[in-house]
């Protein structure tokens, strides 16, 4: 039978695999390990069965622990059972994999190996959770590539139900289980014939079951427990062997052979690396380049870790070796060597081979690059007298000095590899349109192919940059490209943020999406662009995808237009065989939004081929000094010295004394990013506006504020106001502004303004450039003039934003929530964030969107983990408090004594009786902070009485003096799912912290997938065929403890009862909970229209507003205020208006309506309880 070859990625090459052996998949999402329960979840909707003839059963749970604990009991109940998971979700599995391994209980983790955060969280990809569990008694295997990666976990799940023995299988983050390649499917049929099925019995009728009942889990005593722990090891020493035969199981069906250490070089080499993961094939890559030139060098790579055949290992070493680098993606602070340079040290150590030189090295930590320069590094280190031991490589280490040097670049990849680079802008398409380009190749011809996609930390709006590689031989290249025969630029801001050309093959093509005229070209393109263009003797083509797109109502999805230009410019295959399968992979992709958007990518096919121009590059070009120039802003010094590169994509070149140990970094630095990436951008319409400052309000980057200017300010020509409304605001010119180079053009403001004639209107980008000075001019105006009323969506708009400019989605629903609460409290915010949107906009490297007002106060803000974040908050409580009760016990004792100075005990007395007030302890804090320095200005004297001493400490912790507040903030993934234990405690625990849910009703940081606030009916990754069970109703529940503050709300629904809520909470002496209704791009909307949405989701019935406030009740009220009224629109039309409950009538239209109808009823009977509750008549 003929070889079935498909493009996929690691991640869907394994699951296929993982699929066919599992009866039972139980799961939590992480990234980037939750590709592969969303492939398991997806086929077992679509009916796919597996080994066992039956749909595997798949239970998302709340957390991975709790995903572990499922695994463990299913397994003890005799279901084959599998869990996909990485770094702290791999971390949070570890008592449950010490309790299988110890039961030998067959099973395989299949691990997507990620950085687990330490001064920061990652990510990407290294070997570092893993590492943390080579004590757990799991076997540990493996791979390298994507082919190897499906081989891998084939012999893992032959090799545990072989040994009994569970495996961990693990290929690296990103790199593996992201990439794209074309590999071998192998099928069930061919599958079924290599299983053990006498194992398979034989683990079955272990289980329990009363029928036949026995006991596990046992306590014992110290007098049996050591030898009942021995009794295992003959399973352990099996498993090398068994590994090997079932090794031999899969070449036998494939041609593909492994082995437990593979050595790849020269028979005679004396130097060799030893690597594991897709390192391995770089360097396999590399040997292969250099030996061809003449040198002798090998590569050992590393299948089976644990357990270590050290016998295995020292007969796969070539004899002639005399030196190793050993090569970890770990670090293990304070450790002799990092886990696998000490396994290889032990080995030759117990052999007695003192002959052979072993130097430790640690390179790719995060996805760090690991290219053939960096590996031919490594050799030229070892071939010196006088070798660097325990190294690092592709980082300049200053500080510690253990970096090796690099050489000039050395480029491994075999001749004829044609490399193609796509810089995109998250949520264009570009990566979608990429991973088809690549399957049409893949499948279309005989190429093998190779795809990876980088990201930067922003959410969509980010940078993401394709690597395509495809050719006739085979592809190891595990690295990014940087020497390319094709770059295509689909955003014109990118031509002055990065250097895009510089990688660029001599004679390559270079495509740019732009609205410019070819004339403009020479005026637009900075001058070392042009330059590179034009010595590199490029061929330069543009094409206006912005506006194909926009004609054809495709929005700001230019990706089918540009990969219509790039199959056209590439000549991979015919342009009309290729148009033919672009056109069936857009019916493929887009078919679940409709006809329409399906219609619209085919028009874009047929019209992307004939505006794609050719540019000739004039000669004039090679000695260009002028173009366009990136935005200019006058900047900190953090900013210009270790932000602006890593924006610049080089922060490669940072050394490691450029940062802080503990990963400590300073706020208030996007506002210096100006990455102009907007299409079009609002333009005020002075005469039209009715100064409601609605707009500001949902402006999700706080890009567009009102200003007061008093009249006679000198200000610039353009700064056009008009007379201020309200008589607190009499002699000042009123002004909205906006930041162009900031805006992400989501359009919300526009949608919003309630004037009868908009007084915004969206223009292009390049109109509204002027207004830049303007909004320079703004920033510079006092913001501390006014006591505004904070109570008021225009008054409360006037308070400059402490959180701005963020890398939060286009439309984000979310953000408007958080600038709001900055905007309120900002001054004085203490913040824990859970780990998800919320943090990755807020806390990403390298810039922070929290920023200061004109005192240089602003939010603290830190992460600690996604599933802890309310206990995190709540220690951030226990300390605050205890260090304000010392402060008050010193200022109690001062006001005590004779020797005190008369204002000092009148301002400490005030303090004291107001410290628990919010405004009121700044005001009585700052007039309390006066009087000691005014006391303790003795003529330059130091006195060191009682009084003095005690002045001097409230001096000294001062920063105590304003109450603080302590915001727990996180979406709905951390609040109902992982983090509820938390959050419910703390909730109970009746301490004054705020907590703020933004519910998207999925996981939206991973990826979209269900959680327990994703609503009856509704699709989603782990819930493909629809949410079978109810919401979670949080606020209910918090309600329940009677002292809890709770608000559900709805931004645009209803301005004022937001602005309530958050108020009220905040004054609340005791906990609140604020759940806010935050549409998402997951949903599948329209997200220039997300604020329309948070109204009609209150308008049908879908969300209610209400508030329950326990002071209501000391006082003889109902707490429970409902502030929606009874729905006047259809549920049924509004949830049909998203694409997370269109699909589900597309996919499976005969369970979709009765599961809506439920959905509907849900909501009802959830408003008639809190009708109930409130004491509202029906």
């Amino acid at each position: 039978m003929a070889k079935k070859m498909i493009t996929i990625d690691g991640s869907g090459a394994v699951a296929h695999i993982a699929y066919a052996f599992s009866d039972v998949a139980a799961i939590y999402p992480i990234t980037p390990s939750s590709t592969m329960a969303e492939y398991v979840d997806e086929w077992s909707a679509e009916g796919r069965k597996n080994l066992f003839g039956q749909k595997v059963r798949v239970a998302e749970m709340q957390s991975e622990g709790g995903a572990a604990g499922a695994v463990h009991g299913s397994l003890v109940a005799g279901a084959m059972t599998t869990t996909y998971t990485a770094s702290q979700g791999l971390l949070l599995m570890i008592p449950n994999m010490y309790k299988i391994a110890g039961e030998l209980l067959p099973t395989v983790f299949h691990v997507s190996a990620r950085t687990l955060a330490t001064h920061a969280l990652s990510i990407f990809g290294d070997h570092s959770d893993v590492m943390a569990c080579r004590q757990t008694g799991f076997a540990m295997l493996a791979s390298s590539s994507v082919q190897e990666a499906a081989d891998m976990a084939l012999v893992s799940h032959l090799a545990t139900l072989k040994s009994s023995v569970p495996f961990l299988h693990f290929f690296d983050g990103f790199r593996t289980s992201h990439e794209f390649q074309k590999i071998e499917e192998i099928s069930y049929e061919d599958i079924k014939k290599l299983v053990d099925w006498e194992k398979v019995d034989a683990f079955r009728a272990r289980a329990l079951n009363p029928e036949k009942p026995h006991q596990s889990g046992t306590a014992q005593n110290p007098d049996v427990y050591f030898q009942n722990r021995e009794a295992a090891n003959p399973y352990y020493k099996a498993v090398p062997g068994i590994v090997e035969e079932c090794m031999k199981q899969v070449k036998k069906l494939t041609g593909r052979s492994y082995k437990l250490f593979d050595y790849v070089g020269d028979p005679e080499a004396e130097d060799v690396i030893i690597i594991m993961g897709s390192g391995a094939e770089t360097v396999h890559e590399t040997v292969t380049a250099l030996n061809r030139k003449g040198k002798k060098l090998g590569v050992l790579k590393v299948r089976l870790y644990r357990p270590f055949a050290a016998d295995v290992f020292l007969k796969t070493l070539p004899k002639t070796v005399k030196r190793l680098s050993v090569m970890d993606r770990t670090k293990e602070p304070g450790a002799l060597g990092d886990p696998l340079y000490t396994d290889v040290h032990t080995a030759l150590a117990e052999a007695g081979r003192n002959d052979i030189t072993v130097l430790g090295g640690r390179y790719g930590l995060s996805s760090k690059e690991f290219t053939p320069t960096m590996v031919k590094a490594v050799f030229d280190n070892m071939a010196k007298a006088r070798p660097k031991n325990h190294f690092t490589i592709g980082i300049n280490d200053d500080v510690s000095n253990s970096s090796l040097p690099l050489g000039r670049q050395f480029n491994a990849a075999p001749e004829g590899t044609v490399a193609c680079k796509f810089y995109g802008l998250g949520s264009d398409g570009t990566v979608g349109a990429n991973k088809n380009s690549i399957k049409i190749i893949g499948d279309h011809t005989k190429l093998n192919v190779q795809a990876y996609f980088a990201y930067d930390s922003k959410k969509s709006g980010g940078l993401t940059v394709s690597h395509l590689r495809f050719g006739k031989d085979k592809i190891q290249s595990t690295y990014q490209i940087d020497d390319a025969n094709f770059i295509a630029c689909h955003n014109p801001a990118y031509v002055t943020q990065y250097d895009m050309v510089g990688h660029l093959k001599r004679g390559g093509t270079f495509l740019l999406n732009c609205p410019w005229a070819v004339e403009e070209l020479d005026e637009r393109l900075p001058a070392v662009m042009k330059r590179e263009l034009a010595k590199k003797k490029a061929k330069l083509f543009v094409i206006d995808a912005i506006s194909l797109a926009a004609k054809h109502g495709m929005g700001s999805r230019i990706n089918t237009i540009m990969q219509a230009a790039f199959f056209k410019l590439a000549n991979i295959i015919p342009y009309a065989q290729a148009e033919k399968y672009m056109k069936d992979y857009a019916k493929t992709t887009y078919g679940r939004r409709g006809d329409k958007v399906v219609k619209a990518n085919w028009a874009v096919i047929d019209a992307a081929s004939a505006e794609l121009k050719e540019v000739k590059i004039p000669a004039a070009w090679a000695d260009a000094t002028t173009g366009a120039e990136p935005m200019k802003v006058r900047a900190t010094d953090y900013f210009n010295e270790v932000a602006k590169p890593i924006l610049g994509q080089a922060g490669d070149s940072l050394p490691v004394s450029a940062f802080d140990p503990g990963g400590r970094v300073p706020t208030a630095t996007t506002q210096y990013e100006k990455r102009g990436i907007a299409v079009n951008v609002p333009e005020w319409q002075i005469e039209h506006c009715i100064q409601c400052n609605q707009c500001a309000m949902v402006c999700p980057h706080a890009v567009i504020r009102p200003f007061l200017v008093e009249d006679g300010t000198e200000r610039p020509d353009s700064f056009e106001t008009k007379p201020a409304m309200g008589k607190d605001y009499a002699g000042n010119g009123f002004r909205i502004q906006i930041s162009p180079l900031d805006c992400t053009g989501c359009g919300n403001c526009y949608e919003v303004c309630p004037a009868k004639t908009k007084a915004l209107q969206m223009k292009p980008l390049d109109t509204q450039r002027h207004q830049e000075k303007n909004w320079e001019f703004a920033s510079t105006l006092p913001d501390d003039r006014f006591k505004h009323n904070k109570n008021t969506v225009r008054g409360s708009q006037f308070l400059k934003p402490l959180f701005e400019f963020s890398g939060a989605c286009a439309g984000c629903g979310e953000t408007p929530y958080i600038k709001l609460a900055t905007q309120l409290f900002g001054d004085r915010m203490v913040i824990a964030n859970a780990t998800g949107c919320t943090s990755i906009y807020g806390g990403s490297s390298p810039t922070v969107p929290y920023t200061v007002n004109s005192k240089g106060h602003g939010p603290a803000w830190a992460n600690s983990l996604f599933e802890d974040n309310a206990e995190f908050g709540f220690g951030m409580n226990l300390a605050y408090t205890q260090r304000r009760e010392k402060l008050a016990e010193k200022v109690e004792a001062l006001i005590a004594l004779d020797d005190t100075d008369a204002p000092i005990k009148e301002a400490g007395q005030k303090w004291l009786e107001v410290r628990e007030d919010a405004d009121a302890s700044k005001e009585a804090g700052e007039a309390l902070k006066a009087a000691c320095e005014c006391g303790l200005d003795l003529d330059g004297k130091e006195c060191d009485c009682a009084a003095c001493e005690g002045a001097r400490f409230i001096l000294k912790n001062a920063d105590m003096l304003a109450k603080k507040s302590i915001w727990i903030i996180g979406g709905d993934g951390w609040a109902y799912d992982i983090g509820y234990g938390g959050l419910d405690h703390v909730l109970a625990s009746n301490q004054n912290v705020n907590i703020l849910v933004l519910d998207t009703e999925v996981y939206s940081n991973t990826g979209g997938q269900a959680s327990k606030a994703t609503p009856t009916g509704s699709v989603a990754k782990f819930a493909a065929a629809g949410k079978r069970t109810r919401k979670k109703d949080l606020g209910m529940m918090a309600m329940s403890y009677g002292y809890v503050y709770v608000a559900h709300v709805s931004m645009s629904a209803n301005y004022n009862q937001v602005l309530k809520a958050f108020n009220e909470a905040e004054a609340y002496d005791g906990p609140s909970l604020i759940i806010a209704y935050s549409p998402c791009i997951n949903h599948g909307i329209n997200m220039s229209f997300s604020q329309a949405e948070t109204r009609k989701a209150v308008a049908s019935g879908y969300w209610n507003l209400y508030r329950y406030n326990p002071q209501l009740a000391d006082e003889g009220k109902n707490p429970l205020i409902i502030d929606s009224k009874d729905p006047t629109e259809s549920y049924q039309d509004f949830i049909k208006g998203e694409v997370r409950y269109t699909s589900l009538l597309r996919a499976f239209p005969d369970k979709a309506e009765p599961l809506f109808e439920r959905s509907e009823e849900e909501a009802a009977l959830r408003l008639a309880n809190l009708k109930r509750m409130a004491g509202v008549e029906e």
